[in-house]
């Protein structure tokens, strides 16, 4: 399992590649990477810019998923919700593409988001 707090996006990438790394050493498929990479750099980004300053990040695997939490300790109210946004929205897209990505398994409690992606693509 892999932790970590990140509270700038210029500080992300450095703070996921250990992450990354231990999907690689655990023989995850390069696709289910690129997803894991991809959903918690939308995670983070969206807790940043939208709930508090720090996100906090969890990383497992399981048998048969990537398990990834993000979350953050203030959420002044807002609710997190992954629904298709309007054609002509300028915010949303990125929780829907997440959704899509983990074929459904997106589970939020208000300050946190917990995904499940399939580590062997097919």
């Amino acid at each position: 399992m892999i932790n970590f707090r990140v509270d700038n996006l210029k500080n992300m990438n450095a703070c996921l590649k250990p992450f990354l790394d231990y999907l690689r050493s655990a023989d995850v498929d390069d696709d289910a990477v690129f997803d894991s990479r991809l959903v918690s750099c939308e995670l983070i980004s969206n807790v940043l810019k939208h709930l508090g300053e720090t996100a906090s990040f969890e990383g497992a695997i399981n048998a048969d998923n990537i398990v990834i939490t993000v979350s953050s300790e203030n959420t002044d109210g807002k609710k997190i919700e992954a629904k298709l946004p309007d054609v002509f929205a300028e915010s949303g897209r990125g929780l829907y593409i997440i959704k899509t990505i983990c074929r459904g398994n997106i589970f939020s409690d208000g300050c946190s988001v917990k995904v499940y992606i399939s580590r062997h693509k097919t």
